[in-house]
């Protein structure tokens, strides 16, 4: 039996602590994670770390080499996004220990997502955990809480019904426009963005029978290839502001740190399109769409935080099911940092 706990940390924040507009002020542009990794890895007395980095949620895993770096943690974070220590003090918290066990197998199983029990929050955090591996900067312990967080998450989506109703983030984009438009078959789609949200976004409006989909991006190739899934078209993402009229439906989820579309661009394609609504949809963090466009004629634009509203409308009928997956991991995690603490870890 060792003697000493396991130095293991979490500095974090999410939807719970922090709204849309200082989550963008958190959030770490992809372009700048390779270099955060870096100055993280190089901090005294770090041993393991991993970054889970989505539009809703920064965290930052890790275990101490004799004690824990959470301090320095703290003060890396607070320099590399140029953030006050008041600021981190009201938008982030910090768990040490079983708590930090708990909290990923809550995170993994989709119970502390914005849209309680959707399901794409496990994938993201299992690319954050293969890309720390590839790092090589999660070690035996963060291997071995991951591995069963992923377990936990497959346990609580079988046995509970935390993913009932529409929390696919697709769904509800598609229901949201439902909403304002009617029947979404006879709408023009365009999809900014090729990554996985931008794909179950397509997906969802095609088993709609929304037949007239194009796809643009900053890859073309990505783009392509993910039109050519439901039979779409392309845009050149230079040029694609305008046609910006010809849609009736835009959903932007691209991974740029500065908006796409801006008010005059907006207000450009509403001049040739006059009494026609445009709906967009913008689910990016940082925001695709200037959210000035809000204040336009004949303009209904909403974000992440709208979306996630419309998926919670049924969250009352299912906070039984999530008490009991809460109380249900809360007794796994107790069990698994038990075993972390007295028992050697298995080889990574």
């Amino acid at each position: 039996m060792s003697t000493e706990e396991p130095k293991l940390f979490l500095l974090g924040s999410s939807h719970r602590v922090a709204s849309l507009n200082e989550r963008e002020l958190i959030s770490l542009p992809a372009d700048r994670v390779d270099s955060f990794y870096q100055g993280l890895r190089a901090l005294p007395g770090m041993e393991e770390c991993l970054l889970l980095n989505t539009c809703n949620r920064t965290e930052i895993y890790g275990t101490g080499n004799g004690s824990s770096p959470l301090l320095e943690v703290r003060d890396y974070l607070s320099d590399f996004r140029q953030l006050e220590a008041d600021f981190l003090d009201r938008h982030f918290y910090q768990h040490e220990g079983e708590a930090v066990v708990r909290h990923a197998f809550e995170v993994a199983s989709g119970i502390d997502s914005q849209m309680v029990g959707e399901t794409e929050i496990l994938g993201q955090v299992k690319e954050a955990y293969e890309d720390a591996l590839r790092r090589k900067s999660a070690g035996k312990m963060l291997n071995r809480m991951f591995q069963k967080s992923f377990q936990a998450a497959k346990w609580a989506r079988t046995h509970t019904g935390i993913s009932r109703g529409q929390v696919n983030l697709g769904n509800v984009i598609c229901e949201l426009t439902r909403r304002i438009f009617g029947d979404v078959s006879s709408s023009r789609l365009l999809i900014v963005g090729s990554g996985e949200v931008a794909e179950l976004a397509m997906v969802a409006f095609h088993s709609r029978d929304c037949r007239e989909i194009t796809v643009t991006g900053r890859t073309f190739e990505n783009a392509r290839y993910l039109a050519e899934k439901v039979s779409g078209s392309t845009l050149d993402f230079e040029s694609f502001r305008k046609s910006l009229h010809l849609f009736d439906v835009v959903v932007t989820s691209t991974a740029g740190n500065d908006p796409v579309l801006s008010r005059e661009t907006i207000r450009s394609a509403l001049s040739k399109r006059p009494a026609r609504p445009l709906f967009l949809i913008d689910v990016a963090v940082p925001r695709d769409i200037d959210e000035s466009v809000s204040e336009l004629e004949n303009v209904y634009l909403y974000n992440m935080d709208d979306v996630s509203a419309i998926a919670n409308e049924n969250l009352k009928s299912r906070m039984a099911e999530v008490d009991r997956c809460r109380g249900a991991l809360a007794h796994r995690a107790i069990r698994l940092w038990e075993q972390m603490i007295n028992q050697p870890s298995p080889p990574s």
